[in-house]
């Protein structure tokens, strides 16, 4: 990847979700193991990445929760989903295009 482990946890930080908490550690993922089915409301499945690829990530447990965020991140996006055990119901919270040209 182009951009450093730190450049990634900036943009992860930034987001300012509610719940996540500051983002300290992300670790280089292979696409299969973190290529998780998300159904949209047309009834779609679809799967984000390539399961080939390497990415940056970590698994983030929701305080007072039985469920996990899940962090992944490439050099043109980020997402940010919510799942459960062995990454059962997964959703999507923010899949966006990374600008690098933005500033703060």
């Amino acid at each position: 990847m182009e951009h450093t482990k730190e450049a990634f946890l900036k943009q992860f930080n930034a987001l300012h979700l509610s719940g996540l908490g500051e983002v300290k550690t992300l670790y280089a993922l292979k696409g299969d193991f973190i290529n998780l089915e998300y159904h949209l409301p047309s009834g779609q499945v679809i799967k984000l990445w390539d399961d080939d690829k390497i990415y940056y990530g970590a698994e983030v447990c929701k305080p007072g929760s039985d469920r996990c965020f899940g962090l992944t991140a490439d050099d043109s996006y980020l997402l940010v989903c919510e799942y459960g055990a062995g990454g059962s119901d997964a959703d999507i919270v923010i899949y966006k295009r990374i600008d690098w040209n933005k500033k703060g």
